[in-house]
């Protein structure tokens, strides 16, 4: 008899656990969790110094000064970079849509993350800051 309610305490525990197992993620967030890419990718508060700038000038600059300069963008500081984003011309060819010359020339698209910042920055008014 002992050994049928130590059996009986046993399985009422294994249940009472396993339904306290359950209910303790049901509030879990899967973008908290698992994030894409491990990161993600923050747009608020983009800043032109801290995430502009420096993929701007790793990824473009050198280009609009030689041979993309003919075609009137220049992108050596803020202002030509404001200058060459209000003439409609550059975002889309950062993203690479169609009838777009792709940028940078001859090599990868820019990174989504980037993609998201700039456009971020673009619509909080392209600040110098």
């Amino acid at each position: 008899m002992e050994h049928l309610k130590t059996k009986t305490l046993l399985f009422i525990t294994a249940i009472l656990l396993s339904g306290f197992s359950l209910t303790g993620c049901y509030k879990d967030n899967e973008e908290e969790l698992y994030p894409a890419n491990g990161d993600s990718c923050n747009t608020e508060n983009v800043s032109f110094a801290d995430q502009v700038w420096p993929v701007i000038n790793n990824n473009c600059v050198a280009c609009p000064r030689g041979a993309g300069a003919s075609a009137g963008i220049r992108m050596g500081n803020h202002a030509e970079l404001v200058q060459a984003l209000n003439a409609g011309r550059l975002v889309g060819a950062i993203k690479h849509e169609s009838g777009f010359s792709a940028m940078p020339q001859g090599g990868a698209k820019l990174d989504d993350c980037f993609i998201q910042q700039i456009d971020a920055w673009i619509a909080d008014g392209m600040p110098d800051n």
